[in-house]
């Protein structure tokens, strides 16, 4: 893949109070594109980040329909992907590319 498909797969790291957690097990978690495959998510990372990726474990979620002072809207479906890294292997999300 050329370097610009490979940031096409990746959207942005999600940085939350689990996905912090997960990083103590070696997983990384990513948002990434709705049509991006496994093999596409591990050439990516492994492309952009120069790490060997163990697995590559991916979710689909559904928009939520919310109300806000009583309009009605709805939450953009997302796609994200867990990243189990290979021992000895490192992803530092909170400084960037």
């Amino acid at each position: 893949m050329r370097q610009a498909e490979l940031y096409d797969v990746i959207v942005a790291p999600v940085i939350t109070e689990k996905s912090t957690g997960a990083s103590e097990h070696n997983q990384v978690v990513f948002k990434v594109a709705d049509t991006a495959t496994k093999p596409a998510i591990k050439e990516a990372i492994e492309g952009l980040f120069n790490v060997k990726v163990k697995a590559v474990n991916t979710l689909n979620r559904k928009g939520k329909v919310k109300r806000f002072k009583g309009i009605k809207g709805k939450q953009n479906d997302r796609k994200l992907a867990v990243v189990t890294l290979e021992e000895g292997h490192t992803i530092d999300v909170a400084t960037g590319l």
